[in-house]
C-alpha cells in the first residue's frame, strides 16, 4: 500500500547497528584496555606467555562485555517490535479480514474485541461496553472504559475513563468496537517508549569510575617510577640493558593489573552469591551500586502489590466486612450473591473475577450460587448510567431476577434513594475510597412478564450494599520496606493510579507519606528544577506518565541520589533503563522491562532487594579490604626493587620472584577477600557516599603504613645477613620467605575493619586457608626443588635459617597486629 511505504510497517523502527569494528575501536579507547595490552607485551618481552596469556584473555572479556551490551540492546528494542504487533483485524473494502499487526497502517479500520491486543492507536466511532486494560503503559491496574466519538477530539494521553481512544499492545478485557487507526509503530505511545529507550546510555557505575581513576594513578606512578629505575642504574652502574630490566622488574611489581581481577572476580562471584537468592544479575557490578543506593523508585502495580484485583471490603447496611476473616457472615451472602450475577460468567474484567473468587470461596455449595439459571437479557455501561444489569431466568417461567453492579452513586439512583440514605452511601463509599479502594454498589430487582423496559431505572430496585477492590500488597513488602528504611534507603512509589490509592498503599507498605503525593497533572507544569525540589519531600507519585517517571528518576539523580528503580511493565522500561540499578520481576515482568534492567527478581520478591543491598554493601566492604591490601602488599615488593639500587646491594627481586608473588597475590586479593562475611554494622549504617573515593585518607595510610611496616622489617634482616657476610642467594631465599609469610600477615590484618587479628583469624573463611596451604607447597617447591631453586636464583637454606626467615615472617605479623590494635585504640583505625 502507499500509505505504508510512505509510513513505514506498524512496528519500531531498526536501529542502526554497530559494526564490529566501531565496537572495537571504542574498546582500544578505554584506558584500561590499553594498560592490559601493554602489561601483556611487556610480559610477552619477558618471556612469561602465561601472564601474557591472562592479560589477553582480560581483553578479550572487556570486547565480549561491549558486543553483549549492544546485542542486548537490540534485543529490548525487539521485544518491544513483537510486543506491539499483534495479529489485527481490519475491514477493508468493506470486508473483514486477518492481518499481521506490522502491515496496519493509518487510516485502517481494525475490529476490537473481547481478549484481543490493540494492534495501534486509534479512534473509537463504535463501542459496547468496551473495557481495555491499559496497565502497560499508566500502571494502573482496573480496566478504564470506553466510549465512541462522533466527532475527531484531541488525543489525551493514556489512562481515565470515558475516553474515545485505544492504544497499542493494550488489551481488550471486555465488550467490542470499532475503531479508526490514528498512530502506528513509532509514532504509538508505545513506540514513543521505544524510541525513549533507544535513546538512554545507561550509567557507569561509580565504582566502575573511581577503579578507572585509581588505575590511572597506579599506572601514572609505577611507569614514573619504572623510568626512574632504568636512569638511576644507567647512570651509576653504566648498564643501560640491566636498567631496563630493573625498569621492568619495578613496573612489574606495580600494574595495577590486581584491580582489574578484583573487580571482576568480586561481581561474578556476587552475582553468582546473589542468584542463590534467586535474584539474577544482568549487569554484575550493579549489585555493589545496589550497596550505595540512596532512593529506591517501586511501582506500584505488580511490584509493592500483586496485580490481582481482590475484594478487600463488603458494606451492607454500614457494617464492614474486610478481607481476611475466616468466615463471612450470612449478613453478607446477599450482596456477593448478587455482584456474581451482576458479572459475566467468564470474562476478563479483573473485578468480575475477584467477585467470582469470593463467592467460591465463601459460598460453594449454598444456596446464593445460581449456575443453572439462564441469562435472559442484559443492559450495559453506558456514559450516562455507569450499571450494568443481567435479567436472570428463575426457577419459575416468568419471573425475573435483576442483578446490578456500578458506580455507587450510579446504583443508588437507580434505587431512587432519599436524600438521607444517599448521603449514607456516599459517606460510606468515602471511607472505602480513603482505604485505597475501588468501590462497586450491588443492587437487585425483581420481574414478571416478557417486555422488558427500555432502561435500568424502571425497575424496582433494592440497594444491597457496597463492594470494595483493591490490588493487595505483595507478603513481605512491609517488613521489606522497613529494613531499607533502616538502611537509610528511601523507598518512593511511582504509580498510574489515583492520589488516593497511591496514599493509601503507601501507608500500608509502610512508606513516608509526609510530603504528601505529587501527581501527574502537577509535574507537567513543574520546570526540571522545581522538580528536583519536590524530590526531595515528595516519596508518592499518582498519575504518573512513563516519560514523567523517567523525569522523576533524572531529577533525584540530578539531587546526587543513586537511583534504584524497580518495575515489571512496558511503562517502567525507560525509568529502569536510565536508573543507576534497574530490577525487573521476572514472573509478572514483560521481556521489555528485564531487558531494560540490570537485576531480574525472578520469585518477583520484593523483599529480595534487602538481599541484594546487604550483598552490595558486603561486597563493597571486602572490596576495599582487597584494594587496601593490594596497596600494602605492593609497598614492600616496590622497595625491595627500588632500595637494593639505590643501596649498592644485590637485587632481591627479579621478574621470576614478581611473577610468584603475583601469581599469590591475585588469587588472595580476589577469592579470600571475596569469600570474607559481612560486617556486623552492614545494614545498621546508612548507604556510603557515592562519589567517595574508594580509599578514605585513613584507609590509604593505613595501607601504606602497613607495607611500610612489612619493608623495613625485610630490608633490615636482609642487610644484615648482608653484613654478617651471607651469600646474596642465601640472603634472597630468606628474604623472599619473609615477604610471603608477611604477606599472610597482611591478608589477616585486612580481612576485618575494626577486628583483631587473633579474631580475624576465627573468622569463617575457607578459601583462606586453602589459598594458604597452597602458597606454601608453592613456595616449599621453589625452596628445596633443585632446578626450580636454581632459577628463583636462591640459596640453599639449612633448618636454622629456615626457621629464622620463618620467625621474621611471624614477627612481622606480630607486629601489624600490634600496629592494629594501637590505630584503633588512637582512632586511626580503618573506617568502613
Amino acid at each position: 500500500m502507499a500509505r505504508q511505504q510512505e509510513e513505514g510497517f506498524n512496528e519500531l523502527p531498526q536501529t542502526h547497528r554497530r559494526t564490529l569494528w566501531r565496537i572495537a575501536l571504542e574498546v582500544v579507547r578505554e584506558p584500561m584496555f590499553q594498560l592490559l595490552v601493554a602489561a601483556g607485551v611487556i610480559y610477552l618481552l619477558l618471556g612469561d606467555k602465561g601472564e601474557a596469556l591472562m592479560l589477553l584473555a582480560f581483553v578479550t572479556v572487556s570486547v565480549t562485555i561491549t558486543v553483549v551490551q549492544e546485542l542486548r540492546t537490540e534485543r529490548l528494542l525487539e521485544s518491544l517490535r513483537d510486543l506491539s504487533s499483534p495479529r489485527a483485524l481490519v475491514v477493508r473494502d468493506g470486508k473483514r479480514q486477518r492481518i499481521a499487526g506490522r502491515d496496519v497502517v493509518r487510516g485502517d479500520v481494525i475490529v476490537l474485541s473481547e481478549g484481543e491486543l490493540v494492534p495501534a492507536d486509534a479512534r473509537l466511532f463504535e463501542a459496547h461496553e468496551l473495557q481495555t486494560n491499559e496497565s502497560l503503559l499508566t500502571g494502573e491496574a482496573a480496566p478504564v472504559r470506553k466510549q465512541a466519538a462522533a466527532q475527531t477530539q484531541a488525543n489525551p494521553r493514556p489512562g481515565g475513563d470515558d475516553l474515545p481512544w485505544v492504544y497499542s499492545a493494550t488489551l481488550v478485557v471486555k465488550g467490542r468496537g470499532l475503531a479508526e487507526v490514528t498512530a502506528t509503530g513509532s509514532h504509538s505511545e508505545i513506540g514513543k517508549i521505544g524510541q525513549a529507550l533507544a535513546s538512554i546510555t545507561p550509567e557507569r557505575t561509580p565504582l566502575h569510575q573511581q577503579t578507572q581513576r585509581l588505575v590511572r594513578l597506579f599506572s601514572v606512578v609505577g611507569l614514573g617510577l619504572s623510568a626512574l629505575v632504568v636512569l638511576l642504574y644507567g647512570l651509576t652502574r653504566g648498564s643501560w640493558l640491566d636498567g631496563v630490566l630493573a625498569g621492568i622488574t619495578l613496573a612489574m611489581s606495580m600494574l595495577p593489573q590486581e584491580f582489574l581481577l578484583v573487580l571482576a572476580v568480586f561481581m561474578a562471584m556476587g552475582a553468582w552469591r546473589i542468584s542463590q537468592q534467586r535474584v539474577l544479575t544482568r549487569r554484575a557490578n550493579t549489585i555493589e551500586t545496589l550497596g550505595a543506593a540512596t532512593v529506591l523508585c517501586s511501582d506500584k502495580t505488580g511490584t509493592l502489590t500483586m496485580n490481582v484485583m481482590q475484594v478487600a471490603a463488603l458494606d451492607v447496611g454500614g457494617t464492614l466486612w474486610q478481607a481476611g476473616q475466616a468466615d463471612l457472615p450470612e449478613h453478607f451472602h446477599r450482596i456477593v450473591e448478587y455482584g456474581v450475577l451482576a458479572s459475566e460468567r467468564e470474562g476478563f474484567d479483573p473485578m468480575e473475577h475477584a467477585l467470582h473468587r469470593l463467592a467460591n470461596d465463601y459460598l460453594s455449595g449454598t444456596e446464593h450460587l445460581h449456575g443453572e439459571w439462564l441469562l435472559a437479557h442484559e443492559y450495559g455501561l453506558a456514559p450516562d448510567m455507569l450499571a450494568m444489569s443481567h435479567v436472570w431466568g428463575a426457577a419459575e417461567p416468568g419471573r425475573y431476577v435483576i442483578a446490578t453492579k456500578g458506580a455507587p452513586e450510579a446504583v443508588a439512583d437507580l434505587c431512587h434513594l432519599p436524600p438521607e440514605a444517599l448521603a449514607d452511601v456516599r459517606a460510606r463509599t468515602e471511607r472505602l475510597a480513603a482505604m485505597g479502594m475501588r468501590v462497586l454498589g450491588v443492587a437487585v430487582a425483581a420481574f414478571e412478564g416478557e417486555a422488558w423496559p427500555g432502561k435500568q431505572h424502571d425497575f424496582d430496585y433494592e440497594f444491597i450494599g457496597l463492594v470494595g477492590l483493591a490490588d493487595p500488597l505483595r507478603p513481605g513488602v512491609v517488613d521489606a520496606v522497613q529494613q531499607c528504611r533502616s538502611a537509610g534507603l528511601t523507598v518512593a512509589m511511582i504509580t498510574g493510579d489515583y492520589p488516593a490509592t497511591a496514599l493509601a498503599i503507601a501507608r500500608e507498605a509502610g512508606i513516608d507519606v509526609s510530603g504528601g503525593v505529587l501527581s501527574g497533572d502537577e509535574m507537567r507544569v513543574l520546570s526540571d528544577e522545581a522538580l528536583r525540589e519536590r524530590v526531595a519531600r515528595v516519596r508518592v507519585y499518582a498519575r504518573v506518565m512513563p516519560e514523567q517517571k523517567l523525569r522523576i528518576v533524572n531529577a533525584l539523580k540530578a539531587n546526587g541520589g543513586v537511583v534504584a528503580m524497580t518495575g515489571d511493565g512496558v511503562n517502567d522500561a525507560p525509568s529502569l533503563r536510565a536508573a543507576h540499578i534497574g530490577i525487573a520481576m521476572g514472573r509478572r515482568g514483560t521481556d521489555v522491562a528485564r531487558e531494560a534492567s540490570a537485576i531480574v527478581l525472578l520469585d518477583d520478591d520484593f523483599s529480595s532487594i534487602v538481599k541484594a543491598v546487604r550483598l552490595g554493601r558486603r561486597i563493597y566492604d571486602n572490596l576495599r579490604k582487597a584494594m587496601a591490601f593490594v596497596v600494602a602488599v605492593h609497598v614492600p615488593i616496590a622497595g625491595l626493587v627500588l632500595l637494593p639500587l639505590l643501596l649498592g646491594w644485590p637485587a632481591i627481586f627479579t621478574p621470576i620472584h614478581i611473577a610468584f608473588l603475583e601469581l599469590v597475590i591475585d588469587p588472595v586479593c580476589s577469592i579470600v577477600f571475596e569469600a570474607e562475611p559481612e560486617e556486623d554494622d552492614v545494614m545498621q549504617r546508612p548507604p556510603r557516599d557515592p562519589q567517595a573515593p574508594l580509599f578514605s585518607l585513613s584507609l590509604l595510610s593505613w595501607a601504606f603504613a602497613q607495607g611500610l611496616l612489612v619493608l623495613a622489617v625485610v630490608v633490615s634482616g636482609f642487610g644484615a645477613l648482608l653484613w654478617a657476610g651471607t651469600s646474596a642467594e642465601v640472603a634472597r631465599a630468606m628474604a623472599f620467605v619473609a615477604v610471603v609469610v608477611g604477606n599472610f600477615g597482611l591478608i589477616v590484618t585486612n580481612r576485618a575493619f575494626g577486628t583483631a587479628i587473633v579474631s580475624a583469624l576465627r573468622r569463617p573463611n575457607r578459601a583462606f586457608w586453602v589459598m594458604a596451604g597452597a602458597t606454601l607447597a608453592l613456595l616449599s617447591a621453589a625452596l628445596f626443588i633443585g632446578p626450580l631453586r636454581e632459577l628463583f636464583r636462591f640459596g640453599a637454606l639449612s633448618g636454622t635459617q629456615l626457621a629464622q626467615a620463618l620467625a621474621v615472617g611471624l614477627a612481622i605479623t606480630l607486629l601489624l597486629a600490634v600496629f592494629k590494635r594501637v590505630a584503633q585504640a588512637t582512632g586511626w583505625a580503618p573506617g568502613r
